[in-house]
């Protein structure tokens, strides 16, 4: 039995993936820090296809011991696909920005995703099938402003998947890292950043995706030999790339 790992699952683009990877009759861990939204998920799975097994584990991601904790706990599993969709943003000007936020940020986009993302390929990359997708944003591809902090967390996370994908191609891995980069998306994300209850997105945002929507392209990049999955900024298009990042293999390159 299979399992494909899910983080930030309680909500949004998650959320949704775990609905449409469920249709397919995939098993899934589903971890976020919200324990009753993650129950509410499973039941709602279970109604849809009872085949599917799935597991839920409350997990704060943000602190690293947690992360090096929470896959340990997936040792008796038999993983195929990782999904670290778990991150939230921020708007505020650099000078402005709530440091203790920017910090739980930092480990979170950056540091739990790229733990877990080690750990996953340490293990699997040489089982045939496997997939990791690192969920970033058209921000980890274009700087927006008074958003800069969380647009370097996420052209990290572009860089570092993208990066990692090429390492495994040229070692001949059998995994595939991939990177999901949506724009606008009806989440949590806008009202997370900005500090806020409640935010519409109708009316205020002039393009968005509805997270549904955003888990359709999710299967439309796992299911693709492409790279990167993502969202024109502008006509809100999606598209399916080879890595855009300039690559320099060491076998080829300069020392210099």
């Amino acid at each position: 039995m299979k399992y494909t790992v899910i983080t930030g699952a309680s909500s949004g683009i998650g959320y949704e993936t775990a609905l449409a990877f469920a249709a397919r009759g995939k098993n899934l861990i589903l971890a976020a820090r919200r324990e009753d939204k993650l129950e509410e998920l499973k039941r709602k799975i279970e109604e849809l296809n009872q085949d599917v097994n799935v597991i839920v584990q409350s997990v704060d991601l943000s602190v690293a011991e947690n992360a090096h904790t929470f896959y340990e706990s997936l040792k008796e599993y038999e993983l195929e696909t990782w999904i670290n969709n778990a991150g939230f943003g921020n708007f505020a000007s650099v000078g402005e920005q709530k440091l203790t936020k920017i910090e739980t940020m930092l480990h979170l986009n950056i540091e739990a995703l790229t733990i877990l993302s080690s750990l996953f390929v340490r293990d699997y990359e040489n089982v045939a099938g496997t997939q990791l997708i690192n969920v970033s944003s058209g921000g980890g591809y274009t700087i927006v402003a008074d958003a800069v902090t969380y647009c370097a967390t996420k052209f990290y996370v572009s860089a570092f998947t993208e990066g990692l994908s090429q390492e495994l191609k040229g070692r001949g891995a059998k995994m595939q890292a991939k990177v999901l980069a949506p724009a606008a998306t009806e989440t949590e994300f806008a009202q997370r950043s900005m500090d806020m209850s409640d935010f519409e997105y109708e009316g205020r945002v002039p393009k968005f995706h509805t997270s549904k929507e955003m888990a359709a392209f999710m299967l439309d990049l796992y299911d693709s030999n492409k790279t990167v999955g993502l969202v024109d900024g502008v006509t809100y298009k999606f598209q399916l790339k080879d890595p855009i990042y300039p690559y320099a293999d060491r076998a080829t390159s300069s020392d210099s």
